[in-house]
This record gives C-alpha cells, sequence and structure tokens, in this order.
C-alpha cells in the first residue's frame, strides 16, 4: 500500500466533481512536478489560509482590510435588494452578468433529502438576522432549480416569514429560463440576464 499516494488521492476525492480517478491523476501530476512547484503551491493554499477571510454580512470570501467584502463596502449598491444564492461561484455568475446591484447572501448549501446535517449548515439564523436588522425592498431566492435547491427556497421563504409573517418587501425568484435540474454555476450569462429579469 502506498501511504503517501492514497491519502493525498483521498483528499482530492473530497473536492467537488472530482472522483477516484481524476484524483489519481492530480497526485501523479503532482509527483512529475519539480520540488520548486509543488511547494508553490503548498505556499498559495497556506496564503489563501491566512489571507482570505468571510465577509461578515453575506459570507463572500474577500481579501482586504475590514470586515466587509468590497460588494458590502460599495457605496454604488442597491442596499434595498438582497439576493440570497448557495454558494460561492453562484454569486460569481450573477456578478458577472452585470444586470444585479444589490447585496448577497450565501446561504452555505442546500438541503438533500431534508438531512439534519444539510440543515445544520445552512445560515438560516443569519439570514434571519439580515432581514430583521435591514431595510429590504425585495428579496430574491435564486437558488439552484434542482430538487434540492428547491426545497431550500421553500425553506428559506418560510423562514422569512417567521420573521416577518405579513412582510412589506418582495419574495422574488428567478424566471424558469434556467433549466430544471441546472445550476447557476454553469448558465450562460444570457439564461441568468433573462431569468433576473423575469423574476416573480
Amino acid at each position: 500500500m502506498n501511504y503517501s499516494f492514497d491519502k493525498l488521492t483521498e483528499i482530492f476525492r473530497k473536492f467537488p466533481t472530482v472522483g477516484s480517478r481524476t484524483a489519481g491523476r492530480f497526485v501523479y501530476y503532482l509527483m512529475k512536478q519539480p520540488k520548486e512547484k509543488t511547494d508553490e503551491l503548498i505556499n498559495a493554499i497556506q496564503e489563501l489560509k491566512k489571507n482570505v477571510k468571510l465577509c461578515h454580512f453575506c459570507f463572500n470570501p474577500f481579501e482586504g482590510d475590514g470586515n466587509s467584502c468590497p460588494i458590502c463596502q460599495s457605496s454604488n449598491r442597491n442596499k434595498k435588494i438582497l439576493c440570497i444564492v448557495e454558494k460561492e461561484t453562484d454569486l460569481i455568475s450573477i456578478e458577472n452578468t452585470r444586470k444585479y446591484n444589490g447585496l448577497y447572501f450565501i446561504l452555505g448549501g442546500s438541503l438533500f433529502m431534508m438531512r439534519k446535517e444539510d440543515l445544520n449548515n445552512l445560515r438560516i439564523a443569519e439570514l434571519k438576522e439580515r432581514i430583521k436588522n435591514g431595510n429590504f425592498e425585495e428579496i430574491i431566492v435564486a437558488l439552484n432549480p434542482t430538487p434540492e435547491g428547491i426545497s431550500t427556497s421553500i425553506l428559506v421563504e418560510k423562514s422569512i416569514k417567521e420573521v416577518f409573517p405579513t412582510p412589506n418587501f418582495k419574495i422574488t425568484h428567478l424566471a424558469r429560463g434556467l433549466p430544471v435540474g441546472g445550476e447557476l454555476e454553469y448558465a450562460d450569462e444570457e439564461t441568468l440576464e433573462s431569468a433576473f429579469e423575469g423574476r416573480k
């Protein structure tokens, strides 16, 4: 048994969308690299852990001074609109459309068959606090149109109404221009733009 090889392969297997075969390719690739290249990778990971932090409001990772990410700090953003997304890559995809100018909240995942561990990972309590302390005119629930995302959207809307039984703001969802079963991360910009423009 090659302990070092198997250990690193197992680590790579925990990466999103990486299976055993791809994880093994990663390890073989690293084995062929000179030491300075692997040292560069190690240093980059250490710098990432050292310098990148989560925004205190939206949980977007950022590097810089203060507790707020550049989006939350910007005076050009519309602070009366909040867009709830599942993960960081969804935020990036929406930002790339340049059609949304409000604030974000990263929920941190979605429900899978209502497992307790999934519920514990979601930032529902933090979301309630943000909405309670904010002055929003619209909350956009922009979760993936997958079975898990739809279940999570229902939970999110229910949680919002626990704070505001008769909300004085709109709760909207992205239009179904997005393919059912797809993910925001992989949607093209035109599809995302249409989904935002047709939200209701």
